[in-house]
């Protein structure tokens, strides 16, 4: 019991720092901010948040991998919906990625120097979210198969291609290219060109 206390706490105070680094690369930059600076912001002393980050990148990645978890989760509940079938799901996954993504950039204007930083110096991380956008796609081509609306022979490598076509509407690197209503339209233009592309001839 004590121990599950003393983890509860502890990861209490990771969120803790997490949302503070979050507010202050928000407001100042990732480059530009500090631990000592974080720390302030967490109101403890730098020592004490060494305890919990190595270091500033240790702290980025944290950040990164709650952002990811958080996406999953969105994009987990498009595909386990029982009232669309899986045409809809592609649209519904795209639009939900879009939209994302979208708000992240809106909240976190300068979050482009945090993802730089991540995938130059922990890769896997972002393999890691790959793996999980691939799953989530197969998932809906695998549905699609079964219900006979898709014809795939490899889905394997056909959801990874989907899944390249995605990249537009889940990179922070393109949100400010058009309004979100543009894209909006786009991610459904490419739903529907998916749809078709995928669609079993023999089912019509």
């Amino acid at each position: 019991m004590i121990m599950t206390d003393t983890k509860a706490a502890s990861d209490t105070t990771r969120e803790s720092i997490l949302d503070a680094a979050a507010e202050r690369f928000r407001q100042y930059g990732y480059g530009k901010t500090t631990m000592a600076e974080i720390a302030t912001d967490a109101s403890m002393s730098a020592a004490n948040l060494y305890r919990y980050f190595e270091n500033k990148r240790d702290i980025g990645a944290g950040l990164a991998l709650r952002c990811f978890a958080q996406k999953e989760f969105l994009l987990a509940e498009v595909v386990q919906r029982s009232d669309l079938n899986a045409a809809a799901k592609l649209e519904a996954y795209l639009l939900t990625l879009l939209r994302y993504t979208h708000g992240q950039c809106h909240n976190q204007p300068r979050i482009h120097e945090l993802i730089e930083d991540v995938a130059t110096h922990r890769p896997d991380i972002v393999t890691r979210k790959l793996q999980g956008e691939h799953q989530f796609i197969a998932a809906i081509l695998e549905e699609g198969c079964r219900s006979g609306e898709f014809s795939i022979d490899n889905i394997k490598t056909t959801a990874a291609t989907v899944m390249n076509m995605s990249l537009v509407f889940g990179m922070p690197f393109y949100m400010q290219a058009h309004s979100l209503e543009r894209y909006e339209a786009m991610a459904r233009d490419t739903a529907r060109l998916l749809v078709r592309g995928l669609a079993n001839r023999d089912s019509k």
